[in-house]
């Protein structure tokens, strides 16, 4: 049960910035169980490890944005800096700079919520994908019914027609 609460806890907190799927460093050490002032240490003594396609960090019109959207509760729960985001590359390295028993463990599941993600995303993108194609075959079925209808509405050439009855010659 607890892996589920976990999941569920770490998928909340995956957020989509500059087109990646990333993890705020604040979320990040509240599941390491660690300050994110030393999680922000570490990673800055191995910066190496960390080039920008694995962390960068957001700017201020950025946070602004996941305040507006109520992603974060307010500028203040932030601590008073830019958070940095981690794409799950750089949450991976994480584990090699941290090395403790717990971000091994947290790192597992963190992997496990980004895979998750992706494959709900790849299952939204193939059933839309059905969608549109179940669309397109239906509209030419419904294309065929609209033509036969038209032709049964439209007259067939206009024929000259004899006038039958009694008429009234004008002569």
């Amino acid at each position: 049960m607890t892996d589920l609460i976990l999941a569920e806890k770490i998928e909340s907190k995956i957020f989509l910035i500059r087109g990646k799927r990333v993890m705020l460093d604040k979320y990040l050490a509240s599941l390491y169980e660690v300050k994110p002032i030393a999680l922000r240490q570490q990673v800055k003594r191995n910066h190496e490890r960390f080039p920008s396609d694995f962390m960068f960090q957001l700017t201020g019109e950025e946070v602004k944005i996941l305040v507006s959207q109520n992603v974060i509760p307010s500028l203040r729960s932030l601590g008073g800096y830019l958070p940095y985001a981690f794409t799950q590359e750089g949450v991976a390295m994480l584990s090699s700079v941290l090395r403790s028993r717990r971000a091994v463990l947290v790192n597992i599941q963190i992997m496990r919520a980004f895979v998750n993600l992706r494959r709900i995303a790849l299952t939204y993108v193939a059933l839309k994908r059905d969608i549109e194609r179940i669309e397109k075959k239906y509209d030419k079925q419904f294309a065929i019914v609209f033509q036969a209808i038209k032709q049964l509405l439209e007259p067939e050439g206009k024929k000259e027609r004899k006038i039958l009855g009694f008429g009234a010659s004008s002569s």
